[in-house]
């Protein structure tokens, strides 16, 4: 047995009893739902994950105000399952809703709302639609620079969503300066061999390779190999890609 097929086991152990005992409304079993739904998601059983996502909004649309922050929760989690997806007018209209929630309920350097412009950010990427992407990233970053300090990691992330966006959109010196940005956070706050070094190292020699810079490229290239080769077990995908 899986250890998700043991979680959703002992999951559905706990909602049984939870609706024996509760009132259909009661929050506990919402969340107990949305627990189910997360482990579809990550097993890729994106039905089976909307299924239980919307049994959770159900219960707390009747069970809270319609700005609750429980039910931003669950807006977020269909919208992420819509990504998965590929249904993006969905995962847009679905983040967007969580997004106002969170706008009414919370302070507006809050990083709940950091997350939210980024899930945003991240759709109109993979979408191709890459002003709108930068135009939500930036907002990300910008109130994870107010939230946090300057060597956190979620800016480390903001940096490299927006080096991504740069790097699709062919603007290359914009894409490394990005990546660099997250490079040097990931160096004063993680150790050397941490797998997002492997990640980074492999952007910046895309962004070198892209550039027609080759020998920089290989340079990078390597330094990722010898990270994921570290760190990742021989018969991981990404370091037989690696090898490429």
């Amino acid at each position: 047995m899986s250890e998700y097929s043991k979680a959703l086991e002992h999951y559905n152990k706990a909602l049984k009893i939870q609706q024996e005992a509760l009132p259909p409304t009661h929050p506990d079993l919402a969340s107990s739902f949305a627990c189910i739904g997360g482990v579809h998601s990550t097993m890729g059983e994106y039905s089976k994950a909307l299924q239980y996502y919307n049994k959770a909004l159900k219960i707390r649309q009747k069970a809270f105000p319609p700005t609750h922050l429980s039910l931003a929760y669950s807006y977020n989690n269909i919208g992420e399952v819509y990504g998965s997806m590929s249904e993006y007018s969905k995962a847009l209209e679905h983040y967007n809703k969580a997004l106002k929630i969170q706008q009414e309920a919370l302070p507006p350097t809050h990083p709940d709302l950091a997350s939210s412009f980024a899930c945003i950010g991240g759709v109109h990427s993979t979408m191709g639609e890459y002003s709108k992407a930068l135009e939500y990233y930036n907002q990300a970053l910008k109130i994870r620079q107010e939230a946090f300090p300057p060597t956190h990691l979620s800016l480390a992330y903001s940096y490299n969503n927006i080096g991504e966006v740069y790097g699709s959109m062919g603007e290359y010196s914009k894409a490394l300066q990005y990546y660099q940005k997250a490079h040097k956070i990931y160096e004063k706050a993680l150790p050397s061999n941490h797998l997002h070094f492997g990640t980074s190292y492999n952007n910046i020699g895309l962004v070198y390779n892209n550039m027609g810079d080759y020998s920089k490229a290989f340079e990078f290239y390597e330094k990722a190999h010898q990270i994921l080769e570290k760190v990742l077990p021989p018969n991981h995908p990404d370091l037989a890609t690696s090898y490429n």
